[in-house]
């Protein structure tokens, strides 16, 4: 199994703790947070690990020069892109299944165990409950995800997708496949999430979720979030 984290953005909403370096170097307990997702994949088996950076890139160079098993691919579109751009940087680096990551999301070991379990073509985690405008929203219908996007009414959703998936083998040509033609209608600031909607329209994949069942997670995108998560982090990270 390979993995894929997303690293590219600035972090400009996170104001002077990102000045001088990338947003997934932010560290919590004296680790950075790209430690943490790299521990957690390592320690259950997934070596193969691509990070797709942009801003800062020479740090995550310096960081991994002595880590074959980590591959490093620059996005040069990082400062007019969203993720999905980045995603198709590093799809060519992709051929079995994998865990797609943003470098700024962590989450308790016993969700990711649980995903890694959890048989499917797209498994997605999701923290059932209310959400915010900023959430990555679904609405599910018998485990399955039927709705996928930013911009619908938290009212109507019935949780957040907390930015970390596996994703097999068997759907992988058609997913880089979509990604291709979103960005042929150069809609370049489009998130991940958008080719996954467009997979689950297209009825060609059945994407399920999991819920994460009151276990820590977080996306670091503000400053409170920093502040939750230094506060709130999962024994199960720190031990890793």
């Amino acid at each position: 199994m390979q993995a894929i984290i997303m690293a590219a953005g600035k972090g400009s909403r996170l104001g002077n703790l990102t000045d001088n370096i990338p947003k997934s170097f932010i560290e919590i307990e004296n680790k950075k947070l790209i430690e943490y997702n790299i521990d957690m994949l390592e320690k259950y088996g997934v070596t193969d690990i691509i990070i797709v950076t942009g801003h800062m890139y020479e740090q995550f160079e310096n960081m991994f020069q002595d880590k074959p098993n980590i591959t490093l691919v620059y996005n040069p579109f990082y400062e007019t892109s969203n993720v999905l751009t980045s995603y198709w940087c590093g799809q060519h680096k992709l051929n079995q299944d994998f865990i797609y990551i943003h470098a700024d999301t962590l989450c308790d070991t016993n969700i990711f165990q649980e995903l890694l379990e959890t048989q499917g073509d797209i498994v997605l985690p999701v923290d059932f409950g209310p959400c915010d405008e900023e959430a990555m929203k679904v609405i599910i219908d018998n485990n399955r995800v039927v709705k996928i996007n930013k911009t619908m009414d938290p009212r109507s959703a019935d949780g957040e997708f907390i930015g970390i998936a596996k994703i097999s083998h068997r759907c992988l040509s058609r997913l880089n496949s979509t990604t291709i033609n979103i960005l042929k209608d150069k809609n370049f600031k489009a998130f991940f999430e958008v080719a996954i909607q467009k997979m689950i329209d297209n009825e060609e994949d059945l994407i399920k979720a999991i819920p994460t069942r009151g276990k820590f997670w977080c996306e670091i995108d503000f400053i409170d979030d920093y502040i939750d998560a230094k506060k709130n982090i999962s024994e199960t990270l720190l031990n890793l």
